[in-house]
């Protein structure tokens, strides 16, 4: 045998070995990109994964919590008085807002001097932990607020350190803008549960 025809012999090796590891390679990259397409699917259709940055929803929602947020809870429904919702920002759809829906649409709203709420006339009964508000925190819900068909009248339950629709730059939130429901804090470990 000649040494050309050894030469021939180990090519052929040498060029089955690269064409696997280019195949490898290529199955890792096709598995990785279909990874990050499914994480992002989830994430713009299915959940909402957040941080949250200030204390307007403490204690029940504390500053730092990773909060776990389901997109699909008013696919079927509407939003219901007590869900704690996660909302664009009207004039800033980057940011994320977190209240408890309080009113709403075709309701009104009013806080009376002694912090209690009244829907409709009637006055409302809450039980989850929030705060007394504060006289100078009640804002233009001092006056009754009528919502209308598609709105939703959001605070935070630390009434007195949370903007909300108290407050005349945010006002009543358009179901439009609402992203889905919170449903859980992820981190830290200490704080895990549902909400």
């Amino acid at each position: 045998m000649s040494r050309k025809d050894n030469e021939k012999k180990e090519t052929k090796p040498r060029k089955t070995e690269e064409t696997s590891i280019g195949r490898e390679i290529w199955e890792y990259v096709k598995m990785i990109a279909i990874v990050v397409a499914v994480v992002v699917f989830v994430e713009q259709v299915i959940v909402i994964n957040a941080r949250i940055p200030s204390p307007s929803m403490e204690n029940t929602i504390m500053t730092g919590d990773q909060i776990f947020g389901n997109r699909l809870a008013y696919v079927k429904s509407d939003p219901q008085r007590y869900d704690i919702v996660i909302f664009y920002y009207p004039d800033d759809e980057k940011q994320k807002f977190i209240k408890r829906v309080i009113g709403l649409p075709g309701e009104t709203v009013q806080i009376m001097d002694d912090g209690s709420i009244y829907i409709n006339g009637e006055k409302l009964e809450e039980n989850y932990g929030m705060e007394v508000i504060k006289p100078e925190t009640i804002g233009r819900a001092a006056e009754p607020i009528e919502l209308g068909d598609d709105e939703y009248f959001v605070m935070g339950d630390n009434r007195n350190g949370s903007t909300d629709s108290r407050h005349e730059w945010l006002g009543a939130i358009d179901e439009d803008y609402i992203l889905g429901q919170a449903v859980a804090v992820l981190w830290p470990l200490g704080r895990i549960g549902l909400l």
